[in-house]
């Protein structure tokens, strides 16, 4: 039965997870937008009370 024969499966495993762990952040954590967000208006907005009408 070569299903429990772990040797190669054991290696596809570890090299999948060298690719996982190595290859795939870097290429993600890479990527550039090609649009930044824009800032928003950084004047403090000023919160007015609100009132309950039933109370």
């Amino acid at each position: 039965m070569p299903q429990l024969n772990p040797a190669p499966w054991f290696a596809i495993l570890m090299f999948s997870w060298l690719v996982f762990l190595t290859i795939i952040p870097t290429k993600v954590l890479n990527h550039v937008y090609p649009n930044g967000p824009t800032p928003l208006n950084m004047d403090k907005h000023k919160a007015q009370p609100w009132y309950w009408p039933w109370q």
